[in-house]
């Protein structure tokens, strides 16, 4: 009694990890290349938060003079 070959299974398990791995390559390298060099614009996200300054400021400074 002859044993199957089960290459068809090897080959098809190969193809399916390699394309996984290139697949999560590509995203993460693409994900990467974006945070890295395109920062996204935030100045209207900032611009809407009080300065660093308001909010490291003693008390008595911020408070209004009549």
């Amino acid at each position: 009694m002859a044993i199957k070959p089960i290459t068809g299974m090897l080959r098809r398990g190969l193809v399916l990890d390699l394309s996984v791995a290139f697949g999560l390559g590509a995203t993460s390298g693409y994900l990467w290349w974006y945070g890295t060099y395109t920062q996204p614009n935030i100045s209207s996200f900032t611009s809407s938060l009080p300065s660093q300054d308001l909010l490291y400021a003693p008390p008595h400074q911020l408070q209004e003079e009549p």
